[in-house]
């Protein structure tokens, strides 16, 4: 019999990312945050993106400082040219990426439907769906280059559990999930994993 634990310490797994490039958008605060943190320790690259430049550059500084390794690349997903920026960056100051963490999202508080104003529902569906399709615009064609790598969708329980007040909110992580699905089908000959 092996004396190896049968589960391993936080320690011996540490490095499972090791070398990896990594974006991860909605960075600065929240989910996206703690996904930056985990991925840093975990041994991986990371590029951490959002639109608030103080705590994005806090938190990228703040792994540095832990030891990971992390810079901020400041930008909104919602618009091609800060995609195109953010992945460009990415290759030329870190040489690869691996892993797209599309974590930004919107949402609109609690309220009826009809209360939103249509500003507010063109940012939901710009920041949690069309930011998949600037993403996939972006870094796709590396990854069919490289015959690798992977996108993860934060979605939530209210694309599949919609609950009235958040009707639009509801339907765009609903779409982001969906549009996820196809993406792995159609990604998937490619050696593109999307979770």
């Amino acid at each position: 019999p092996s004396s190896r634990p049968l589960f391993c310490s936080t320690d011996d797994r540490a490095m499972r990312l090791a070398n990896k490039v990594a974006i991860v958008t909605g960075a600065a605060s929240g989910f996206g945050e703690g996904i930056a943190r985990r991925f840093a320790a975990e041994g991986a690259r990371v590029i951490v993106n959002d639109i608030d430049l103080v705590n994005g550059e806090r938190v990228a500084s703040e792994i540095v400082r832990g030891g990971g390794r992390a810079q901020f690349c400041a930008g909104d997903v919602s618009k091609d040219a800060d995609v195109a920026r953010l992945v460009a960056t990415t290759l030329a100051d870190l040489g690869d990426l691996d892993v797209v963490v599309n974590n930004a999202g919107a949402t609109h508080r609690n309220q009826p439907m009809l209360d939103v104003s249509e500003d507010e529902f063109d940012r939901i569906y710009r920041v949690n769906v069309k930011s998949l399709f600037l993403t996939a615009k972006h870094a796709v064609p590396h990854f069919r280059q490289k015959r690798a790598g992977v996108f993860i969708t934060i979605a939530s329980t209210a694309g599949v559990r919609p609950r009235p007040g958040l009707t639009w909110y509801n339907g765009s992580k609903g779409a982001a999930i969906t549009t996820s699905r196809s993406m792995a089908a159609e990604l998937a000959p490619h050696n593109i994993r999307v979770n």
